[in-house]
């Protein structure tokens, strides 16, 4: 199952960015995969703060636009919601413990871990620096180079 990360989902809903056309299709290829794919819950908020932000680029988005994005993706793409697992914060604070990590890099975790709590065996990203976390494959599907 693929998971994917808040950076596709902005890019998809700003058709004024460069790369909306191809994180539209890597959404629409992700929903179509065999597997089915999802977004972590951290990832619904964090969507929801970037495009309904003031400083958002272009106009931001309303409350609803954003909601209704969201709901799209999971009536018309199946897109599911990962949610975290039992205890989740002791594993995620032992993770970062365990992967050295510090600092903002503590919310790819998240994702990444609820994305593995959800049954994601890898996580689509156009962030070239996600966290890298055991039993997770990072893919961009927005690289010149697709590496699957």
């Amino acid at each position: 199952m693929i998971c994917l990360d808040t950076n596709l989902l902005v890019y998809a809903h700003r058709s004024g960015t460069a790369e909306h056309g191809a994180a539209q299709q890597a959404i629409e290829t992700a929903c179509a995969a065999r597997d089915g794919c999802g977004i972590a819950l951290p990832t619904v908020s964090e969507f929801f703060s970037l495009v309904t932000h003031s400083t958002a680029s272009g106009r931001p988005s309303t409350a609803d636009e954003a909601r209704r994005f969201i709901a799209a993706l999971e009536e018309d793409g199946g897109l599911c919601v990962f949610t975290p697992g039992p205890a989740f914060a002791a594993r995620l604070l032992q993770t970062a413990v365990d992967l050295g990590l510090s600092g903002a890099r503590i919310f790819d975790l998240q994702i990444a871990l609820c994305a593995l709590d959800g049954g994601a065996t890898e996580l689509w990203s156009h962030n070239q620096h996600f966290v890298k976390v055991p039993g997770l494959r990072v893919h961009d599907p927005l690289a010149k180079h697709h590496d699957h």
